[in-house]
């Protein structure tokens, strides 16, 4: 009897092990390939900005900020947007509209990023470079991160931050509108009773006390700009420099990534640069999922 039970334990376990073994195992590969670049390079991989075959000279600074200021873009435009879809989803929507809107939003999970990318560049990109970018240009023009230097014909990061912002609406929104509607309704009940509006109610106790997810929510989606690289590549315009402006092209470590794949991974110290960026990406993923699991363990604490 105790061995049919135990059997249940035992699958469970063993799921959980082999789940750990191919976590570890895409780890020790990556790292032990990317051990020659870092011997070579030292510190320089982070903070160089030579990257170069022929003299086997790699630095990825450039690579880095462009992955920063296209994230950092998405965010400023998808938290806002987000967040307000999520709270009117969750505090203020009926039910017939959210039924409506909120499998659209989450429509917008299983659409391939290639498509993305597509759409970007070939309609985007013409309204971007035909529309949106002159007008910046010509009234926003004198503060010098709209400037409008038109250098890769409409792809930059403005418009990258407009592809990644739609891609990770649905984690922020999703996610943001279960810590919501996690807070009992108890705490709302008892703002109404003091005399709160709905929306005094939803600014001073809901969206505080769901702070942590909310958090967590858009902890997850820099994880997914910063991750994304199909779309990126199409629509970033891949020139490695630190862009004077948000309509200036832009070169993202992922981008960096497979565009010289197929061309330089067969060779050994290519591929352990190439393995060295991959490497950068992964620490900077653990960090943030470990980043993300503190803020769930605090906000566990803070419910019991």
């Amino acid at each position: 009897m105790n061995e049919t039970r135990d059997l249940p334990h035992l699958f469970f376990l063993t799921s959980a092990i082999v789940t750990g073994l191919i976590v570890i195992l895409m780890f020790g590969f990556i790292f032990q390939g990317a051990i020659p670049v870092f011997l070579l390079e030292g510190p320089g991989f982070i903070y160089g900005t030579v990257w170069n075959y022929s003299t086997n000279q790699y630095g990825i600074f450039l690579y880095i900020v462009g992955t920063i200021v296209v994230t950092v873009a998405t965010l400023i435009m998808a938290i806002p947007l987000g967040l307000l879809t999520a709270i009117y989803l969750a505090e203020f929507a009926p039910s017939p509209v959210e039924k409506i809107l909120r499998p659209l939003v989450e429509l917008l999970v299983g659409i391939p990023s290639v498509v993305y990318g597509l759409f970007g560049f070939l309609f985007l990109r013409y309204v971007f470079m035909n529309t949106i970018d002159p007008w910046i240009g010509n009234n926003l023009g004198f503060i010098p991160i709209f400037r409008n230097l038109d250098i890769a014909g409409g792809a930059h990061i403005l418009l990258a931050a407009v592809i990644l912002s739609i891609m990770v609406l649905p984690t922020i929104v999703a996610l943001s509108m279960d810590a919501m509607r996690a807070i009992p309704w108890d705490y709302r009940e008892a703002s109404f009773a003091l005399g709160a509006t709905r929306w005094e109610t939803v600014r001073k106790v809901v969206i505080p006390a769901a702070l942590s997810g909310i958090i967590a929510s858009i902890i997850l989606a820099m994880m997914r700009a910063m991750g994304e690289t199909m779309a990126v590549v199409m629509v970033a315009g891949n020139f490695a420099e630190i862009p004077p402006t948000i309509l200036s092209p832009v070169y993202p470590l992922t981008a960096k990534l497979l565009n010289d794949a197929t061309d330089w991974i067969g060779l050994p110290m290519p591929q352990s640069a190439l393995l060295g960026i991959a490497s950068v990406l992964f620490v900077v993923e653990i960090l943030f999922v470990a980043l993300a699991h503190a803020i769930g363990e605090y906000t566990r604490r803070k419910m019991q």
